[in-house]
């Protein structure tokens, strides 16, 4: 494959002590694969030939690829003595490894964003495999293969403003965030304060006044089986 059929992917420091800090690498798009995964219950019921499959919760995507990192092709390499070195390959190894490393700020590895092309996707690093295969006359690496596996980050807050919490019969689990009450919380996921008591029933909430910070609630479904609202 020519120099002008691979595309700069980019890697960027979401937060922490190297926050807004930009790997460049030199990505072959021959392939990349997306994986995603559910959890499911499963309840033995006695005669049953097979258990009961209840939905859990879903699981963070993947994304698994293969990067490469060449001081020979890379335009910005060091490929002669007329073009000066910027980062070459043994730097962005280090830059890339690093971030698996626990961050000082975060206590925790950084979460970081992969761009190639129209291609964003926000995530931590899971794994990273390196293999050099190239080196210079110092011993020092000139060319790189990285199997790299991106494992998808959000925040609690990104959940809670998009979530992905439906279950099959439409019910939905979210938590209590600072000072919200049942009323907030029924103002907001169905527009109407009255219907606390709809989210006390489905929680066995005798005081509503006892919901806490962080405490996760069922919130039911305000359409009927046969799909018409609860007449009140």
């Amino acid at each position: 494959m020519s120099k002008s059929q691979l595309e700069k992917a980019i890697i960027t420091v979401l937060d922490g002590a190297d926050k807004g800090k930009v790997i460049t690498v030199l990505f072959n798009p021959a392939e990349y694969s997306f994986d995603r995964t559910n959890s499911y219950k499963a309840t033995a019921i006695p005669g049953l030939g097979s258990p009961i499959l209840q939905f859990v919760n879903g699981e963070c995507d993947q994304l698994s690829m293969e990067l490469f990192l060449d001081d020979f092709t890379d335009p910005e390499g060091p490929t002669s003595l007329r073009q000066k070195e910027r980062d070459p390959v043994a730097k962005r190894l280090k830059d890339i490894s690093k971030l698996l490393e626990i961050d000082r700020d975060l206590h925790a590895p950084a979460p970081v964003r992969f761009n190639w092309g129209p291609m964003e996707f926000s995530a931590v690093i899971e794994k990273l495999g390196r293999k050099v295969t190239k080196f210079h006359s110092d011993g020092a690496p000139a060319r790189a293969a990285l199997n790299v596996t991106f494992k998808e980050y959000r925040t609690l807050r990104q959940q809670l403003e998009a979530p992905r919490r439906e279950s099959s019969d439409k019910t939905k689990r979210r938590v209590v965030v600072g000072r919200e009450s049942l009323w907030s919380i029924a103002a907001k996921e169905y527009d109407d304060p009255n219907e606390w008591v709809r989210i006390a029933d489905a929680n066995d909430i005798d005081d509503p006044r006892e919901i806490r910070p962080g405490d996760w609630l069922r919130l039911p479904p305000i359409e009927n089986p046969d799909g018409t609202r609860d007449a009140f």
